[in-house]
């Protein structure tokens, strides 16, 4: 179900009142002036909403300066260059219940049902207009007022989806949104510190100021979306007739096929929808595609497609009747940097986390988010006190993008960082960007064990965090391997430990021993691998001695993993020699069931994975979503991807144009309705345990 943003801030009297007002048009003015606003988009949405009720209530104490009923809360700046037709704001509705009152209120006003409803994206950027005159790209022009905007022609150039030149010599207004990307965002920070300029606190406020911005000693690159195009009043072309009659998606199919970007080329395209159930369906889609989406969202546009439709129900003074915006859930919002905490991994990596005062972010309650490494924390200037922007969407874990520091008080603090390691106080190695205790796999040893055992690793049911502590503690175990030399006696000797669970446990790591070699390298906690990595190097190459004998080139040939990456992996593999080897004498298992020893050195044929026999799901990038039932019921989704490997497929987490499949079971969500509209084949548990067969295990 679509998260739906909090409802009417209360606003108990008038200073009350004047106070929402004067706070929402600072923030409007940051929001659309390229600034850093000291509230989040949920309250200015809370704020101004109240503000509307309360001016509906109370008409004679309206202020002159209120936002409500004004194109961009009348926080542009007007601008010089008249608009061709009104640049106007768009409603919002914040439920179903309100689109359905909206619907109503549209074919009250037509006198008939809407011939169809678009659905498509709110892109979260600063809406631009983009004429071509004769195929050429004239001039760029902001909202302002929405009658007139300023001219940001300087950008010509630094702007994505914008040809210089249409393939035909049409003239044209395109609108849209220029917006960072959250590739481009990240860029844009890399070089704002590079030349000591604040960091951006979110894509939109650096969209707006870059757009805006002349003369800046580097060039930050920005992308356009176009969501709406219109002839110019004084031409009479065929061409432009033909705008003005057709439909709105279809205008914008025309758009795309002019090489302008449009979100016709994402999960998030144009959807053409006949009732008001399956516009709500659609917008739940959208939604649901949020955190997969290569720019930000807000809200998703609800529009007539017919221009009759269009043309009959008209427009308002600050905004068209036609239109709404279904607001979202802000997934940036604002709240106090309280501290850090330093852990201790289990490769004895030392990993900060931000400690904030805790605030909702998409149905969820947030108190903590991760900062990376000490050099992120230097690069985005943060201080313990500081009101941050954090970011969460989706299953996305919360991540602190940057400080707002022009509202610091003074009475911020600097971050300290470790001098010693936080565990054991020994020596830190600082020499990479990720610091690491100097004892390396022995500091984070009942981390890492405890990791090793688990369910999706190795498997052994019955030890816990007590034993993994008597164990170290009294020398028994000092890395992964030695679980696999301990002797019931052994086990005897520790604290309440009776002969059952003795037994149970020793039949338990005997069965560890037999697992396959993935779970067997995934246990020993390489960096920069986890299960679905470790099981692409196994099966790429069938044996531990061949994974051993990897130089990097080699290793780089391994689906997702690169020279950096390969670097890294090799040579933790060779700090683990010694505990491999141990392994080895204890007899644990150094193959891949499936994978035909030395077949990664040879040519893999089309669609088949290196040194992996054919199976049912040869080729076939497959996706689990929802919970298995039937015979599937007991896997749990590490084991569901293991099963599609041995299958001969690929797992993966996220639906896209390359998925050839999805399981689907009980409460599949997001993942299924992204299947259904892109058209991939989807199978019940049942339906998939029948596909695999005899893989299934016993």
């Amino acid at each position: 179900m679509t998260e739906t943003p909090a409802p009417a801030a209360v606003l108990a009297d008038f200073d009350a009142y004047a106070q929402a007002v004067e706070t929402v048009a600072a923030a409007a003015r940051a929001y659309y002036g390229g600034a850093d606003s000291s509230v989040d988009d949920d309250t200015y949405d809370r704020l101004l909403r109240g503000i509307g009720v309360y001016e509906s209530e109370h008409p004679d104490q309206m202020l002159a300066e209120s936002p409500v009923g004004k194109v961009a809360a009348g926080a542009l700046p007007t601008g010089d260059v008249p608009h061709t037709v009104p640049m106007l704001s768009i409603d919002n509705v914040f439920d179903p219940e309100g689109l359905v009152a909206w619907v109503a209120s549209l074919e009250r006003r037509i006198k008939r049902a809407p011939a169809a409803l678009t659905v498509e994206p709110k892109m979260d950027g600063l809406a631009v207009a983009v004429r071509y005159r004769d195929g050429r790209l004239d001039r760029l022009v902001t909202r302002g007022d929405g009658i007139a905007g300023e001219d940001v022609s300087h950008a010509i150039g630094t702007i994505e989806g914008l040809p210089e030149r249409l393939p035909e010599p049409v003239s044209i207004e395109i609108r849209g949104e220029v917006l960072l990307t959250t590739e481009q965002f990240e860029a844009a920070n890399e070089i704002r510190r590079e030349y000591g300029a604040t960091v951006f606190s979110n894509p939109r406020s650096g969209a707006a100021g870059t757009l805006r911005a002349k003369d800046r000693p580097y060039v930050v690159p920005m992308t356009f979306y176009g969501y709406v195009a219109l002839p110019f009043p004084d031409d009479d072309s065929p061409f432009a007739e033909e705008l003005r009659t057709a439909d709105h998606s279809a205008v914008m199919a025309r758009v795309e096929e002019f090489g302008v970007l449009t979100t016709g080329r994402t999960a998030a395209r144009l959807r053409v929808c006949a009732t008001v159930e399956e516009v709500q369906a659609a917008v739940d889609e959208i939604a649901a595609l949020r955190a997969e989406l290569p720019f930000g969202i807000d809200g998703i546009v609800i529009k007539a497609d017919a221009a009759a439709d269009q043309r009959d129900a008209g427009n308002g003074s600050r905004a068209p009747r036609w239109a709404i915006a279904y607001k979202l859930a802000a997934v940036h919002k604002i709240t106090k940097l309280i501290g850090v905490d330093w852990a201790v991994g289990r490769t004895g990596v030392i990993a900060p986390r931000a400690i904030l005062d805790p605030i909702e972010i998409d149905g969820s309650l947030v108190g903590f988010a991760t900062l990376h490494n000490p050099a992120d924390i230097e690069r985005r200037g943060l201080m313990i006190g500081d009101q941050v922007s954090v970011y969460k969407a989706g299953d996305i874990i919360p991540r602190v993008e940057a400080p707002l520091v022009h509202v610091r008080t003074g009475a911020e603090t600097p971050i300290e960082f470790p001098t010693a390691c936080p565990q054991c106080g020994g020596e830190l190695d600082t020499t990479q960007q990720r610091w690491r205790c100097a004892q390396g796999r022995a500091c984070g040893l009942q981390a890492g064990i405890l990791y090793a055992v688990g369910r999706d690793q190795l498997d052994i049911e019955g030890i816990g965090g007590r034993i993994v502590t008597q164990l170290i503690d009294t020398g028994a175990v000092a890395d992964v391997a030695d679980l696999f030399t301990l002797t019931r006696d052994r086990l005897l000797t520790l604290d309440r430990m009776g002969d059952k669970v003795a037994d149970k446990l020793i039949a338990g790591i005997a069965q560890a021993a037999t697992q396959p070699l993935s779970r067997v390298l995934c246990a020993l906690g390489v960096r920069l691998t986890g299960r679905s990595m470790s099981r692409r190097i196994a099966r790429h190459f069938g044996t531990m001695d061949a994974i051993r004998a990897a130089d990097v080139e080699q290793m780089a040939r391994v689906e997702g993993i690169g020279p950096g990456k390969a670097t890294v992996i090799v040579a933790e593999l060779a700090e683990l020699a010694d505990v491999i080897d141990k392994l080895v004498a204890a007899g644990v298992n150094m193959t891949e069931p499936g994978v035909t020893p030395g077949a990664a050195d040879e040519p893999a044929e089309a669609g088949a994975g290196s040194g992996t026999e054919p199976g049912p799901l040869t080729g076939k990038s497959v996706v689990v979503t929802g919970a298995m039932t039937g015979a599937l019921a007991a896997l749990s989704r590490n084991e569901m991807n293991e099963l599609i490997e041995r299958a001969g497929g690929t797992a993966s987490s996220s639906v896209s144009k390359k998925t050839s499949l999805v399981v689907a079971g009980d409460k599949a969500g997001s993942k299924r309705a992204k299947a259904e509209t892109l058209g991939i084949p989807l199978l019940t548990p049942e339906e998939f345990a029948d596909l695999v067969g005899t893989l299934l295990p016993a």
